[in-house]
């Protein structure tokens, strides 16, 4: 009579999962929103591997958990385990559906920027689909199911990116507010609009002209670029404009710029594909698009 007794099992899938996320970001939080559970889910996920491991992973304190020696170790591994398993899904997702594209892409830039001139890639490419994410924060391109990101960055342009446009700051409102400034000490006179995205902009350009000191950077915050686009529009006030995304308004004449001065920053609006894409039938249509939208 043949035996076969039962196989041991592994830990599952989902715990190692949450071991790696909460390592890497250093906190159960910031593992939970990645992952879009609850920071329980993951204090229990971590539990169970604990458990089936029998030993401790992470050292729970009054300030959050802090990696084990054992974890750090481990950790490298694991990382490198699951880029490689987001990499093949990416891999396989392209290669399934060859024309679909799904575009992240900071709010302001989906709305202002890409939404306008999706009609040209339609001309361009026809049979292309296009979803459009709209997301605070670039995704993880390794293991969240996008082909391309569009945001400010400051960072190196990297093989497989493309700088689209620099990234310039300047005022801008209607033109009826627009004729009551005669220098930049008359904005102490009317109301600074700001985006909670880009607190410093009014900061940085004031400090960059002579008389922008003695101009109070109080105002109203927005936390939709958008919002704060349509009050200057209206006469709501000034915003600190960014080139990129208002330059439609700019020319068909509903913002004007009171002052000729700009500010270049130090970043620029990139888009960012993944591996996968990059070697798709698709991206050449697409990067021709991006390369010839401005």
């Amino acid at each position: 009579m043949s035996l076969s007794p039962r196989r041991p099992k592994g830990p599952h899938l989902n715990a190692l999962r949450a071991f790696e996320a909460a390592a890497r970001l250093g906190s159960f939080a910031a593992a939970a929103d990645e992952l879009s559970v609850t920071p329980g889910a993951i204090t229990q996920h971590v539990k169970a591997l604990e458990a089936w491991a029998g030993t401790q992973l992470f050292v729970r304190n009054a300030r959050g958990v802090e990696m084990t020696a054992l974890a750090e170790e481990l950790l490298p591994g694991f990382t490198q385990a699951f880029d490689q398993l987001g990499m093949a899904v990416q891999e396989l997702r392209t290669k399934a559906l060859p024309r679909k594209v799904k575009v992240a892409a900071l709010p302001s830039i989906a709305q202002l920027w890409l939404a306008p001139r999706l009609g040209t890639l339609r001309q361009i490419a026809p049979d292309l689909s296009v979803s459009v994410v709209a997301l605070e924060t670039p995704p993880n391109l390794t293991r969240e199911p996008f082909d391309m990101t569009l945001f400010f960055s400051g960072e190196p342009i990297g093989i497989k990116e493309i700088k689209i446009a620099e990234d310039v700051i300047f005022p801008v409102c209607a033109p009826s507010v627009a004729d009551r400034l005669k220098s930049v000490s008359d904005l102490s006179q009317e109301t600074l609009l700001h985006d909670g995205a880009w607190a410093n902009d009014w900061d940085n350009w004031l400090n960059s002209q002579p008389d922008g000191a003695r101009v109070p950077k109080t105002g109203t915050v927005h936390s939709l670029y958008s919002v704060a686009l349509e009050e200057a529009r209206h006469g709501g006030g000034v915003l600190m404009a960014h080139e990129v995304l208002v330059q439609n308004l700019l020319d068909n004449g509903d913002l004007v710029r009171p002052f000729s001065a700009s500010l270049k920053l130090p970043r620029a609006m990139v888009a960012k594909f993944t591996p996968s894409f990059s070697r798709s039938p698709a991206f050449k249509e697409f990067r021709s698009f991006l390369l010839n939208a401005n």
